[in-house]
């Protein structure tokens, strides 16, 4: 059994290996293939995004917070949770704030 023992060093390190080069015109292909299927996801997202909300009021309007349609059950209910406000920590505990604080890194990928 073979393992690959990966420091912490290497992981930061992009790979800069040419596994595969693409030519520009597939390049541009990719892209336009990205953004389309894109603009379709956001499409459909609101499609969705309309059914829950025709369900949601449908429930609102018989005042109930559970249905069962079928062979689904829809919920409609209130969540509270609770979550850590670190803004106003911050500006009242800026020095714990900053000890406690760490940064950190991730590499985003945009098209525009």
């Amino acid at each position: 059994m073979v393992y690959n023992i990966i420091t912490e060093r290497e992981r930061k390190i992009p790979n800069t290996r040419k596994v595969n080069t693409m030519s520009m015109n597939e390049l541009t292909k990719k892209v336009r293939e990205l953004k389309e299927l894109k603009a379709m996801a956001d499409e459909l997202a609101a499609e969705i995004t309309a059914i829950e909300d025709d369900l949601k009021a449908e429930m609102t309007a018989q005042g109930v917070e559970e249905m069962t349609i079928d062979v689904f059950k829809l919920r409609y209910k209130t969540v509270v949770s609770s979550r850590f406000d670190s803004k106003a920590f911050k500006a009242t505990h800026e020095e714990l704030y900053k000890q406690y604080s760490k940064p950190t890194e991730c590499r985003r990928f945009t098209v525009a």
